[in-house]
């Protein structure tokens, strides 16, 4: 690729932390959003995943779009649209790998898989002109928050996690494999509540009988931590997205802001790896609902 697209992603990202902002709680704060908020979708309908939620939702707010739907030149053009003259498209990514099949010194072959990221264009229905008209309606209203609340109860209970609440600490124990959350009634929101329960849940995921993710934390603050904290900023944004939620910033986020600053500033790949790690949590928690209960477009949702 001409241009290393993790280093442009990590920048942008640092730069938004370093004005003590959250790229991923952008789009419920832009203010120029009047439905609820959803992950960017693809022409067809099909979510985005990953790190292409944050670096779409960024640009949307950014540039004052309201809808969600994203697609390249070519979609566009076989829609029977075009996109309009000097409009700049926005990166998205795509990873895949290739297996390459290497002669040993023993004479024998072997097949390595290589992996790889491509970057392309795609630009927003906002940018098109001729779209079939469906592509331009306006957003749905926001659901009625009792709706909202019983819908998000239902999921979290669905889990199957140990969810215990008393007390003044939200956090997840390895150790007695439980999520400890303070009652209901002492949250600032009901929306503070159940993203903070997003936040935990993810971090539940991470059990060596779930998804057995290991960042290597020895001490509270050190580098696994940081990284384990951001995969649970971004796994609880992904949720509060498909459960219509909206996300609110934590007391401790502008604590955690250094510590991520520090990783992202050493290792450029480690915004796109917590997005990974955080899709899978939020794939995990999804798969533990009733069948009869999931979301047709989750289910139908491809890798980004």
């Amino acid at each position: 690729m001409k241009q290393d697209v993790y280093q442009k992603v990590t920048d942008k990202i640092i730069a938004d932390l370093e004005k003590g902002e959250l790229t991923w709680l952008k789009p419920w704060s832009a203010g120029n959003t009047v439905g609820r908020i959803v992950r960017p979708l693809r022409h067809n309908g099909l979510p985005y995943n990953g790190i292409n939620v944050l670096m779409l939702w960024g640009a949307a707010t950014e540039a004052g779009y309201l809808s969600p739907y994203w697609m390249t030149f070519r979609q566009a053009k076989e829609l029977g649209a075009h996109v309009r003259k000097g409009e700049k498209g926005n990166l998205v990514v795509y990873s895949n790998t290739i297996t390459k099949t290497e002669e040993q010194d023993n004479g024998e072959e072997e097949e390595r898989k290589i992996p790889f990221m491509k970057g392309y264009s795609v630009f927003n229905v906002e940018q098109i002109e001729g779209l079939p008209e469906h592509y331009y309606t306006k957003p749905e209203p926001v659901i009625d928050p009792s709706e909202r609340y019983e819908h998000a109860d239902a999921f979290f209970s669905a889990t199957g996690a140990d969810i215990r609440h008393g007390g003044n600490s939200a956090h997840y124990s390895g150790g007695t494999d439980h999520v400890q959350m303070p009652v209901f009634e002492s949250f600032r929101s009901p929306e503070a509540y159940y993203a903070t329960l997003a936040h935990e849940l993810t971090h539940w995921t991470k059990h060596k009988n779930r998804l057995d993710r290991d960042f290597g934390r020895k001490t509270w603050g050190d580098e696994g931590y940081a990284r384990e904290e951001l995969v649970a900023e971004l796994g609880a944004a992904f949720l509060c997205a498909d459960l219509s939620l909206t996300p609110e910033p934590g007391e401790d986020h502008a604590a955690y802001i250094q510590s991520w600053l520090k990783v992202l500033r050493d290792d450029k790949r480690a915004i796109f790896a917590a997005a990974a790690h955080a899709q899978r949590a939020a794939d995990f928690l999804h798969g533990l609902q009733p069948v009869v209960e999931a979301d047709e477009s989750q289910a139908e949702g491809v890798a980004a």
